[in-house]
Parts: structure tokens; C-alpha cells; sequence
């Protein structure tokens, strides 16, 4: 009779402490923001002024519309700002990425790749042509829905009369994953 109790009583919470499962493929949103940073030249270290070794010379805002296939590969549509502030120059690239997780596990370590065109909105932003590879650690929030990423990518951006213009930067990026 006391195990008939028991079990009636422990019914409810058996019923209701299910947890979501983890969510392995569908839509997703990303917002990121990256820096490019050079090394100042005119930085001394014995000199106590309020210049810094690092400054940053460009600035990314991109927000990404994407589908997740699986735990290790996604594809992304990306729409993104970018403001070299040493060269004057903006840009508008809009472009495909692909993304790997090498390591997928509670953390996930990825490779990324990326390739589309800088749009000319009007007189102020440079039309040509982008290329983007990358690297970075992924973490989960409790769920194993949103999530931070961090990491290193290298751009390669061809523009100007028959893009022959280039420029090449190395930033550090961080995002936030809605899944």
C-alpha cells in the first residue's frame, strides 16, 4: 500500500519535469559585431600619455538570417556594415557563409567560410566583391538554444574600377545566436 502511495505522489513530477529537447536544425537570427585592430605606431611604452598599443581601425555590424541542417553545419544570409575609419571607406556586404562545427559537443568549436558581393547603396559605399574565412568557440546557454560566439576572421575585399582595389583586415568577432 505505501508503494502505491509513493508512486501517486511521484506521478506529477515524472509527468512534468520532461526537459526540451535540444534543438538540432531550423532558423535561426545572429547579431554580431567585430573590430579590426592595428598596433599604433606612434605607441611608447615609456611614455605615460593616453595613447593605447592597440587601436581600432574598423568596425562590423552584421546581422544573419540562417538555417542549422544538423549539429555541425549551417548556412547563412548575411547583411552587414562595415567602416574602415583609417580609409574613410564604407561598405554594404551582402553574402553567403557556411559554417562547420569540428568540434560539436557542449562548446563548439567551427570553421566558417564566406563569399558574396559589397553592394553600392549610393556614392558613399564601395562595390566589388568579398571573400571571409574563419574561426571561433560557440557556447550554449542553459537550454542549448542561444548562443555566444567568438573568434577570428580574415576578409578579403576587392573593389573599385574593375576591383582592383583591395583591402584585407583581421577582426575579432562577437555574436549572439537565437535559435
Amino acid at each position: 500500500m505505501k508503494q502505491t502511495y509513493i508512486l501517486l505522489l511521484c506521478l506529477p513530477f515524472f509527468c512534468f519535469s520532461q526537459i526540451r529537447k535540444e534543438k538540432s536544425h531550423g532558423l535561426f537570427y545572429k547579431l554580431s559585431l567585430a573590430a579590426t585592430l592595428t598596433i599604433n605606431k606612434e605607441y611608447n611604452i615609456n611614455i605615460d600619455d593616453d595613447d593605447t598599443f592597440l587601436n581600432p581601425s574598423a568596425y562590423f555590424l552584421n546581422n544573419t538570417v540562417g538555417y542549422q541542417f544538423d549539429k555541425r553545419t549551417s548556412l547563412g544570409l548575411n547583411f552587414e556594415y562595415d567602416y574602415h575609419s583609417q580609409q574613410g571607406l564604407h561598405f554594404f556586404p551582402t553574402y553567403l557563409d557556411l559554417r562547420h562545427n569540428v568540434i560539436a559537443d557542449d562548446d563548439n568549436l567551427f570553421v566558417r567560410a564566406g563569399y558574396g558581393t559589397l553592394l553600392g547603396l549610393n556614392k558613399n559605399f564601395e562595390k566589388g566583391n568579398i571573400y571571409k574565412i574563419g574561426i571561433g568557440i560557440q557556447t550554449f546557454d542553459q537550454n542549448f538554444r542561444n548562443s555566444f560566439l567568438i573568434g577570428i576572421d580574415f576578409t578579403r575585399k576587392r573593389f573599385g574600377h574593375k576591383t582592383l582595389e583591395g583591402l584585407s583586415s583581421v577582426s575579432i568577432f562577437l555574436e549572439f545566436m537565437l535559435f
